[in-house]
């Protein structure tokens, strides 16, 4: 009996800081959520609240959904370990991070779909970024993979472009969603550029925050896209003030109108 409750220590304690930098991560992402339907800046809050010495800003940047091998399934472990010590209301807590991290990509997705007036069927989506993170081609768990297939189940068209991403990896993400290969040959393409991906679409998520994604010829971008262009920052990198003043609708996840 002293054996199992020192493995489940042990198990639990390597896995508490992820977790902890998970709850970090949700919780700005739902204040950012707050701070659209408030008209305030989700960065602003995230400065005060770093100030604090025992919180680092490095971990309260909103995002469309953190994503990787470690969060949720860590998270999940956890959760496991609770139930299994008998600790229901603790788990709900944390299985309440994974539930609120599904959510915050929903809801980007809706909200989304909701600016096209739910018509994006037929429609061009060019994607910004299929890895979890930037400087890494790592899909494991990304946001992404969801929104790809929530668009898709909408009959959305993807222009898909990831600088390090293979497109067969792309392609098998998605596949396992439950997406068919017919719908993802006819309404998916992998682009070489995020100019290529731009060209004709209706829209643009930004779902990793990859650097060359941030000096972009906006005039450019805005000329390659369909009219009214809309472009939705799920990572809070693209400056939407410059974004705004070329003639570009834009949405920065996390900043009030």
């Amino acid at each position: 009996m002293i054996f199992k409750i020192i493995v489940w220590a042990v198990s639990g304690w390597t896995r508490c800081p992820l977790c902890i930098i998970a709850v970090f991560g949700t919780s700005i992402n739902s204040v950012s959520a707050l701070c659209e339907e408030t008209g305030a800046d989700v960065d602003e809050g995230a400065r005060a609240i770093g100030m604090d010495s025992r919180i680092g800003p490095k971990f309260l940047k909103t995002s469309v959904g953190f994503g990787g091998s470690c969060f949720q399934k860590d998270i999940l472990n956890l959760v496991y370990l609770c139930e299994s010590l008998n600790l229901p209301l603790v788990a709900e807590y944390w299985r309440q991070v994974v539930h609120l991290n599904d959510w915050q990509k929903s809801r980007f997705v809706e909200k989304f779909v909701r600016t096209f007036y739910h018509a994006v069927n037929s429609k061009r989506i060019a994607i910004f970024g299929f890895a979890f993170k930037k400087d890494t081609n790592d899909t494991r768990e990304s946001a992404a993979i969801h929104i790809c297939r929530e668009l898709l189940n909408e009959r959305a068209h993807l222009a898909i472009y990831d600088p390090q991403v293979d497109a067969e990896a792309i392609r098998q993400d998605v596949l396992h969603t439950g997406v068919s290969p017919e719908l993802i040959a006819s309404n998916v393409i992998i682009c070489e550029d995020p100019y290529q991906a731009a060209t004709g679409s209706h829209g643009l998520p930004t779902l990793t925050e990859w650097d060359e994604f941030l000096p972009l010829d906006l005039p450019l971008l805005h000329h390659l896209m369909l009219k009214p262009a809309f472009v939705f920052d799920g990572r809070a990198v693209l400056p939407v003030t410059a974004l705004k003043a070329h003639g570009v609708e834009a949405f920065i996840i996390g900043k009030g109108a």
